[in-house]
């Protein structure tokens, strides 16, 4: 085997991403032009659809169908990716007359879609296709047909499937852009889809559910004295403890860097009070707010910890980056 060239190869591939994106721009073309009534009325049907969206496609289209399957389905439309050649051996049972059949091929004569065309007819499904030849058997027998023909594919023998597939992907993900919009899909619905992941922790992770409450709360008396405030610091592992006057409200805060700045200047600890050192008016949270509201306010505000009060300014629970760190909303 020949050693790489790394000019050509270079060339090859910023050829290759040069073919897909003039792909991409010709589909941007289609859809705002002679494409326009298709996309919506595949657009339509998709959303009007009482079942799931069934997505289907051999080789290298039923990869990009399982991708669009599941891109619909995180973003508020029920989908499933069935393979056609399992669907002629008893996975047609799942399609019901109420699911919307998303096909693609990109010659539109695959022999496994071609099969259980007829049958999908009968059951009274509705056919959308993305193939690249409006007049191929697939097209034939779709209510709506979205236009995925490419002049040239990415592979410099113009064989294997790789601008089409471009296209093919970028078909599905403008349904699904559009089906989202028209379903008001927002940032909290996507979160509710992915709980695990890092914007489902943002988007669902409340102070009341990372926050230090009970007795874990550092809290002092405003005449409490420096050694006692310090103790308090120290026990509760927070890096600084609440002022609370008799009602349980926040009047003030004590940071550890409020103790090491002090120190710096040689100050006389020494008979002070809780209420002489103190930040008055502290900053704090509510329950109810996102976890990663508070983090915002941290960061803004340069500190490492924040209280977290009620509608009346009682202290309730504190938290710190430490706290968010752990959560993973940071």
């Amino acid at each position: 085997m020949p050693a790489a060239e790394p000019g050509r190869s270079v060339a090859l591939g910023a050829q290759a991403l040069a073919i897909e994106a003039e792909a991409l721009l010709a589909l941007q073309a289609r859809i705002a032009g002679p494409m326009a009534d298709a996309f919506a009325r595949a657009v339509d049907l998709m959303l009007a659809c009482r079942g799931r969206v069934v997505v289907m496609g051999m080789g290298k289209s039923g990869h990009v169908g399982r991708k669009i399957a599941a891109t619909l389905a995180s973003t508020g439309t029920p989908a499933m990716f069935v393979h056609p050649a399992e669907a002629s051996h008893g996975d047609l049972g799942m399609v019901t007359p109420q699911d919307v059949v998303l096909a693609i091929s990109n010659s539109g004569e695959s022999e496994e879609l071609s099969a259980i065309l007829p049958v999908l007819k009968r059951l009274g499904v509705t056919l959308v296709a993305i193939t690249g030849r409006g007049e191929s058997t697939l097209a034939r027998h779709a209510e709506a047909v979205l236009d995925s023909a490419v002049a040239l594919e990415a592979c410099p023998l113009n064989l294997a499937p790789t601008a089409s597939t471009t296209a093919q992907m970028a078909l599905g993900d403008a349904l699904a852009v559009a089906l989202l919009d028209l379903r008001g899909f927002k940032a909290e619905d996507f979160a509710r889809s992915h709980p695990g992941g890092a914007l489902g922790r943002k988007l669902l992770t409340h102070v009341r559910d990372v926050m230090r409450n009970g007795d874990a709360v550092p809290r002092v008396g405003p005449r409490t004295g420096m050694m006692d405030l310090m103790r308090e610091m120290s026990a509760k592992g927070l890096g600084a403890t609440a002022i609370v006057d008799e009602a349980g409200r926040a009047i003030g805060i004590f940071t550890d860097g409020d103790l090491r700045r002090l120190l710096e200047r040689g100050v006389d600890l020494r008979g002070l009070h809780a209420a002489e050192v103190m930040h008055p008016e502290p900053r704090t949270v509510r329950e109810d707010a996102l976890a990663v509201d508070a983090a915002d306010l941290m960061e803004a505000a340069r500190i490492t910890s924040v209280l977290v009060a009620d509608g009346e300014g009682r202290l309730i629970g504190a938290l710190n980056t430490n706290d968010l760190l752990r959560a993973k909303v940071i």
